[in-house]
């Protein structure tokens, strides 16, 4: 009898000691296995780097997604995450303002072609935008057929791409086939006739061109804009025209299907590390050439900087005191002072940055700062393989066009320079209300930055509250755009205005009256 008790005690524990060892073995197994990529797949690095390997800028980073130990994202879990959220990342409202560029009841198809205007655009990938949507309008304006523009070649980019290689020429044919009549290339029988050449005036309103513009068609049928940039007034025009270049900009011209691809799959890796920000650091040399901008730069690179900016014929401003520019907020910042402002604004050292640039002027000598603070430092050069970018290396408009796409779909957008691309991107942002986009006040910032550096202010709660003050109205939330500065006067008055593209609202961001509300009772 006591052997027949012993039987299921014995048997019980033999299937104990079978299950813990499928489980140490099941275990084992599972640390052993993992992903390993074919020779289709992108040839990432095997594993996420840590913060001390992040100390090679030039590195490759595997996305999460392909990695062995992926990042962990944020929570927002609890209250803590919840104000966080509320603090770092929410967006804006919009206070009932959406998109409106629909035309008018009083828009008609185009008019009959009187001639055919040819385009030649100028400067980097978002100036060049700006005016080609411009000349779409002038194109209405003057009753011309627009001959597909041709992009910037000779700019200090050298970049050879075509209109086609950059953005769906198709596509962009075709939106605007109701406004405007687009061909890709000018008749043949017209290539050697007599054309005139024209460098249409800044900022000019409808008379310009409906009378002055418009008058060289009893002597040409070929009109050519020599350059793109600004050439039709921020205000004063009518309902329709405004809106067509509402169309032109953000509906019309798309980026090339290659782009798109890339561009997606790249936002689509910045967000396997949870809510990002895209960071338009123009800390470039071109940037620093340009503006004169020679703060915490060495002797040797300031040298450099005057050097290029003597030797570029068409940048008519040669002698720059970088003192007096900085001082008034000209300059853009530092990727030390970028550190300064992100950490006073609340975000963690884990937060996803990603780099919206070229080539940053010193390389790691001047990103070691912000790297410390910020170790997650992502670029397009990171989170894709040599193969991937390979098609769109040595073009700056392509892959300008990739950290134009990464910064628009970001939850914050912050660029250290009020630039091209930062308006456009903060443009088209408002257009599609999406997300925050924060715009340093540079001014001040400087301020409180040689504050720092003098031993006179520490970083803190302090620093942080008066940064935190300082932008609470500088979050991308919709307002009206802002005319010239008062007193100014001429070319001044326009260029003090600000841009169309920076801010459609009014003519493209209406307020939209809620549908009344349905009577349940009366329906049934």
């Amino acid at each position: 009898m006591q052997r027949r008790k012993w039987i299921p005690l014995a048997l019980l524990r033999k299937l104990l000691i079978l299950a813990i060892c499928f489980i140490a073995f099941v275990a084992l197994f599972s640390v052993r296995i993992h992903i390993v990529p074919s020779s289709k797949d992108h040839r990432f690095n095997d594993k996420i780097s840590t913060a001390q390997d992040l100390q090679s800028w030039t590195r490759e980073l595997a996305p999460p997604h392909l990695s062995k130990a992926p990042l962990s994202t944020p929570k927002w879990n609890g209250t803590r995450g919840y104000l966080d959220y509320q603090k770092l990342w929410k967006p804006p409202s919009n206070r009932g303002f959406l998109p409106c560029a629909e035309p008018t009841p009083n828009y008609t198809t185009p008019a009959e072609s009187r001639g055919y205007l040819l385009v030649h655009t100028n400067g980097g990938l978002n100036q060049m935008r700006s005016g080609i949507c411009d000349m779409v309008a002038v194109a209405r304006i003057i009753k011309a057929t627009l001959v597909i523009p041709e992009l910037d070649k000779r700019s200090f980019w050298q970049d050879t791409s075509n209109f086609s290689d950059v953005f769906d020429e198709e596509h962009f044919m075709n939106s605007l086939a109701n406004d405007v009549k687009i061909i890709k290339k000018l008749p043949y029988d017209l290539v050697n006739e007599t054309k005139v050449v024209k460098q249409f005036i800044s900022w000019s309103g409808m008379d310009y061109y409906e009378n002055e513009i418009a008058s060289l068609w009893a002597d040409y049928q070929v009109i050519r804009a020599s350059k793109s940039d600004s050439r039709l007034a921020n205000n004063n025009l009518p309902p329709d025209i405004q809106k067509l270049r509402c169309r032109a900009c953000y509906e019309a011209l798309r980026f090339s299907p290659r782009i798109e691809k890339l561009g997606k799959l790249l936002v689509e890796r910045m967000r396997s590390f949870g809510p990002y920000i895209a960071l338009h650091l123009r800390y470039e040399k071109d940037m620093l050439a340009f503006s004169g901008c020679t703060h915490d730069l060495s002797l040797v690179e300031a040298e450099e900087l005057r050097m290029i900016r003597e030797n570029i014929s068409y940048w008519k401003i040669k002698e720059i005191d970088p003192i007096e520019q900085r001082s008034k907020g000209l300059c853009p910042l530092t990727p030390k002072e970028v550190g300064i402002f992100l950490t006073a604004l609340g975000y963690p050292s884990t937060t996803p940055i990603y780099i919206a640039a070229g080539e940053i002027y010193g390389g790691e000598s001047h990103m070691a700062e912000l790297r410390s603070r910020y170790p997650l430092l992502m670029s397009k050069e990171k989170l894709a393989s040599i193969e991937e970018l390979e098609p769109f290396s040595n073009h700056a408009s392509q892959m300008a066009a990739l950290d134009y796409i990464v910064s628009i779909e970001s939850d914050v957008f912050i660029p250290s320079y009020s630039g091209n691309m930062a308006k456009a991107v903060e443009g088209h942002r408002r257009f599609l209300g999406r997300g925050r986009t924060i715009s340093p006040d540079k001014k001040v910032l400087v301020r409180l930055f040689d504050k720092l550096d003098q031993g006179l202010m520490t970083e803190g709660k302090k620093l942080s509250n008066r940064i935190i003050d300082l932008h609470r109205r500088r979050l991308g939330s919709p307002r009206k755009r802002k005319g010239p500065i008062s007193g100014t006067k001429g070319m001044e008055r326009f260029r003090s205005e600000e841009t169309f593209y920076a801010n459609p609202l009014p003519d493209c961001l209406c307020r939209r009256e809620p549908a009344p509300a349905l009577n349940i009772s009366h329906i049934v």
